[in-house]
């Protein structure tokens, strides 16, 4: 005859009750920082008498060695040995010298002309030409009407004076353009004028000399 099982659950055994952990001992809190005290301001040193007391640059350098013209000689590192290129490979500028390699730029005399190419045909030769500069042309020193009006009324305006309120440069040859309007009477002379100019100039009263060159 089988036996009959124990289908009772049996009750969990009860867990052992914690014991309380002890309490930590507290860190000492920190000691407050001493202030410092406040000196009188007139204890202290004053700046300058501390800067008296110190040494000047020129007093604790030693006197310079000088007894003639023989002991000239440049000022520290303002001179600097020549490269020595081609001594070896041990240089660190040898074999080619820093020339490159081969050809006619690594030898020694190479001079080329100005705009050579190689050989092939040069590029003021390859662009087409268009135009004439004319290098007899005269140059002449613009003034408009408009610089003529911080000049006085019935005043002569001269090359010389407008060299000197800077409008001209005093060494060409003016001319006077119609840019601007003019209300006051000026005896105008110059080396050239434009006909807007002669006219407007004369509209104010004034007149126009024509100077030669």
């Amino acid at each position: 005859m089988a036996e009959k099982k124990d289908t009772k659950k049996k009750a969990p055994a009860k867990k052992p009750a914690k014991t309380a952990a002890p309490a930590k001992s507290a860190k000492p809190e920190p000691a407050p920082a001493k202030r410092r005290k406040k000196t009188d301001v007139l204890d202290r040193e004053p700046a300058a008498a501390v800067q008296a007391a110190a040494p000047s640059r020129e007093e604790a350098l030693p006197p310079p060695r000088w007894t003639g013209v023989q002991d000239l000689r440049p000022a520290r590192g303002a001179t600097r040995a020549r490269k020595r290129v081609g001594r070896g490979p041990g240089s660190g500028h040898g074999k080619t010298a820093g020339r490159g390699s081969k050809g006619q730029k690594s030898r020694s005399g190479y001079r080329h002309q100005r705009g050579f190419e190689g050989g092939q045909m040069p590029l003021h030769r390859r662009v087409p030409k268009r135009g004439f500069t004319n290098i007899f042309r005269t140059e002449y020193d613009v003034v408009n009407l408009s610089a003529l009006d911080r000049f006085d009324a019935g005043e002569s305006v001269t090359p010389e004076k407008l060299a000197e309120r800077r409008l001209a440069h005093g060494r060409r040859p003016v001319k006077i353009l119609g840019d601007g309007e003019l209300k006051k009477a000026l005896t105008v002379s110059a080396h050239k004028f434009s006909a807007s100019a002669k006219s407007r100039i004369e509209a104010a009263g004034g007149t126009c000399e024509i100077l030669n060159r």
